[in-house]
């Protein structure tokens, strides 16, 4: 049992954060530098609800796997702060995917029209700042995740 749930967290945490890179540095600025704004956007937005899906599930079999880990591992304080890091990176996913996403495809007809209303580009800007910095807080703690990770399974 430990082993499969030891090779559950670390498919999860694999997944998660190859996702994150893959899209990040890959997809996104490949898209962005391949076709014009407009269908860039579109096409972004397309991918970024599977995007939110695979985070969601991939970070609530992480979070799982990190509490079970929790109750059969020595190292119960780091992974007791992995666990911490694993639900502030699973709620930062969860809001942006359900709160932010949701609004920015509202918003994204509206950045290349005349008549839209004048405040309209700057929410969506502040929109995708917010996503950009909450994708970087999960990179980054998925790295943290990792580092924890490695040192408590290393018994």
């Amino acid at each position: 049992m430990h082993m499969f749930v030891r090779w559950l967290h670390l498919i999860a945490l694999i997944v998660w954060l190859g996702e994150v890179v893959f899209f990040s540095f890959v997809v996104a600025p490949a898209i962005f530098s391949t076709f014009p704004v407009v269908e860039a956007g579109r096409a972004v937005g397309a991918i970024l609800p599977t995007y939110y899906r695979i985070g969601y599930g991939c970070g609530v079999l992480l979070l799982v796997t990190t509490l079970l880990l929790l109750g059969m591992a020595e190292m119960r304080t780091w992974l007791g702060v992995g666990a911490l890091l694993v639900a502030a990176m699973l709620a930062a996913t969860v809001y942006a995917g359900v709160i932010i996403q949701p609004r920015a495809v509202e918003l994204r007809p509206q950045l290349h029209d005349p008549a839209a209303p004048a405040g309209a580009k700057d929410e969506f800007d502040r929109l995708h700042h917010l996503a950009v910095t909450l994708n970087g807080a999960v990179l980054l703690g998925g790295v943290m995740v990792s580092v924890i990770t490695a040192a408590s399974l290393r018994s």
